[in-house]
């Protein structure tokens, strides 16, 4: 209500065509709202074409603001704004959106790409496990075989031989009953005969046991004795520890993993450093007994002289006989000694076949200095020797040992800590691996079935890939193309627009200078963007004489058409138009001004350019060398007439000819080739 409105001119509702007032075009609601309308919108008239509405904004005896339907802003003071212009200068630009959708096309085939990259590396673990696999159900059909041999064979035929045997027991009792009282009886004798012999054994061995210092001989059997049952309790560690060896070697057979191997090989080893050194003390005993055979020889021969010196000394040598069977018996004691230890060493080459063996069936590569896996026998070979005849079994097996026997395990890639590791160390060292190899085995437990259709789906990735790398090297090459064509197009596109700029930058300042006829006055052209100068605007600034630096809108009218000029015949000097139009630009000019720019145009018509100039200020006019009048002639009929003046013909006051002044005469009567009448 308090907003003041100027009243619109009812002459702008009649002045034809198109064109109407924005205000009558305009639908609103409620109508109080009118005169808010009215007053953004003022005296504006909207039409229907972009020429329509620039004829009726400058083309009249007053400027108009005018709009057209598609958009473009014909203000008062010149400037024209939207409309279709500002979308073609914006279609010019590269589409942002497009480029986005490229970038982001790329980066998800370089995620794709990533993601087919990982699963080509899983594919050696899939063969991994895959070999795995099958290694573990050869192993479970040999273990369910063995298993049911056991049940079918084995159990029943222990448990016939069980009873067989109770029964034996049990009619062998009386019998054992009968032996115990005769064994007691002769327990009697022989205590009494062991009495009569050791009075026997003192006196023949009396001169004996005072030459290596005891009092009798069966004190010195006593120390064989002991050191014999000490051998006896190693040879019954060294049993036992081979047995617990074998129990080792059968749970880790269970097992049936590399690290157990490893384990098995290092305690063959020690075995067989063991057996090394029992071989040294069996030499040992060896020589033992040869010095006791040399002293038996000696008693022999003082055996010989006693029975020489009498016959009473026959008992003597009857007991001597004892003594040589009793050695002969060690003698025989210590050969099931090696007997055993041989059997030990057979027993461990059998199970350094089964070991083998079991690593051939269960594809486990041993590092090998010395042969081949190739060399190990095959079961289902040795399965198919049994059926065949006894001789070729027999050649087929020593040829296998010998093949396996040059088999020399190569025990670098072995921890140097487990190479060190002293027998009594063994313990920990198989409770640590144990631990190691249990939680390996609870891992792959707990690790979920392959996907056994990987390789199918890997094949079908793998050719979308190919199909997707095809398809993104066409686009990448078309994407190459176009991108080299924008960036010639581009250059060529800055170039020229450079050329013109730098041109055009460099002689407004000059021209401007021309125009207002003094040095100090200057003019600057700046892009807003100089990496794209054509994609904003250009800063143009002027200083006009006498004035500081400031914005264009402080200038005067007169100021800015000065400077406008400029501007305008700066770009005419890049690429000069034959002919000029000039409407009117000396309307906001003054005397001072107008007569600036008419020497300028005066001077530059001579060479540049011809130039038609429209003004109603005789100060401008009068310079001209030529002028042509459009007037009424007089009387009741509106008919209009051309009237041309050749101002060269007449002189100014200086008496030069062309360049006139305001004391010319500036019109005459025209003549009749001079004359064109137009009716209207």
């Amino acid at each position: 209500d308090h907003i003041q409105v100027k009243p619109v001119n009812e002459r702008l509702r009649e002045i034809g065509g198109t064109a109407k007032l924005v205000l009558d075009v305009m639908q609103y609601d409620p109508p109080s709202i009118k005169k808010a309308l009215q007053y953004a919108c003022g005296n504006a008239v909207v039409s229907d074409t972009m020429e329509e509405a620039r004829r009726l904004a400058y083309s009249g005896h007053e400027r108009l603001k005018t709009v057209s339907l598609d958009g473009t802003l014909f203000n008062k003071s010149g400037t024209i704004s939207g409309g279709a212009s500002d979308l073609k200068a914006k279609a010019k630009r590269w589409d942002e959106k497009q480029v986005d959708g490229l970038k982001k096309r790329r980066d998800e085939y370089l995620d794709e790409l990533k993601e087919l990259a990982k699963q080509r590396r899983r594919e050696p673990e899939l063969q991994n496990l895959q070999s795995q696999i099958t290694g573990l159900e050869t192993r479970l059909k040999y273990s369910r075989r063995d298993r049911d041999t056991t049940v079918n064979n084995s159990l029943v035929d222990n448990a016939k031989e069980c009873d067989n045997i109770d029964r034996e027991l049990a009619s062998l009792k009386p019998e054992m009953a009968t032996i115990q009282h005769r064994i007691n009886d002769r327990k009697k004798k022989i205590k009494t005969t062991e009495e009569s012999v050791n009075k026997v054994e003192d006196k023949v061995f009396r001169k004996f046991c005072q030459q290596i210092g005891v009092s009798n001989i069966r004190q010195y059997e006593e120390k064989q004795l002991k050191q014999q049952q000490d051998r006896s309790g190693k040879r019954l560690e060294y049993a036992n520890q081979v047995s617990k060896l074998q129990n080792q070697l059968a749970y880790e057979r269970k097992r049936d993993v590399s690290g157990n191997i490893k384990k098995l090989e290092a305690s063959i080893r020690s075995d067989e450093a063991e057996i090394g050194k029992l071989r040294k003390e069996e030499e040992a005993q060896l020589l033992v007994i040869d010095e006791t055979t040399a002293k038996l020889d000696a008693c022999r021969g003082e055996l010989n002289t006693k029975r020489q010196s009498g016959g009473d000394q026959d008992t003597v040598l009857k007991e001597i006989k004892a003594q040589l069977t009793q050695n002969n018996k060690i003698l025989s004691d210590i050969g099931k000694q090696v007997s055993a230890l041989e059997g030990k060493i057979e027993q461990c080459q059998q199970e350094r076949h089964t070991l083998l063996r079991d690593c051939k069936m269960a594809d486990v590569n041993l590092p090998l200095e010395r042969g081949s896996m190739a060399d190990i026998a095959d079961p289902t070979s040795s399965q198919q020797c049994t059926e065949s005849s006894s001789q070729l079994e027999t050649d087929d097996t020593e040829q296998a040992q010998e093949r396996e026997s040059n088999l020399v395990v190569n025990f670098a890639s072995l921890p140097s800590r487990l190479k060190k590791a002293d027998p009594s160390e063994y313990g920990a060292v198989q409770t640590e691996l144990s631990s190691a190899l249990t939680d390996m085995q609870s891992k792959m437990q707990r690790m979920s079935a392959p996907n056994m259709r990987a390789v199918d789906r890997l094949d079908d990735l793998q050719g979308k890939l190919s199909e997707s790398t095809e398809e993104f090297e066409v686009l990448r090459r078309a994407a190459r193309r176009t991108r080299e064509e924008f960036e010639n197009i581009k250059r060529q596109r800055f170039d020229r627009f450079n050329d013109a700029f730098q041109h055009v930058a460099q002689h407004i300042d000059e021209i401007y200078k021309k125009l207002s006829n003094t040095n100090s006055a200057q003019a600057f052209l700046g892009p807003q963007n100089a990496e794209e100068p054509y994609l904003s605007g250009i800063d143009y600034n002027c200083i006009a004489p006498g004035k500081r630096f400031g914005p264009m809108d402080n200038l005067s009218g007169g100021e800015k058409t000065v400077a406008a000029l400029a501007l305008l015949f700066a770009i005419h000097s890049y690429q000069p138009a034959p002919f000029f139009v000039l409407d009117e630009i000396d309307a906001a000019l003054d005397n001072t001004n107008i007569g600036k720019v008419s020497r300028y145009i005066s001077s530059q018509t001579k060479d540049h350019f011809q130039c038609i100039v429209i003004s109603l200020k005789e100060d401008f006019f009068a310079t001209a060398d030529l002028l042509v009048g459009i007037t009424a002639r007089p009387g009741d009929c509106p008919v209009t007439q051309v009237m041309t003046v050749d101002l060269s013909k007449y002189e100014d006051q200086s008496g030069a000819s062309g360049a006139g002044s305001a004391s010319r005469k500036l019109a005459r009567p025209v003549t009749g080739e001079e004359v064109a009448d137009t009716e209207e």
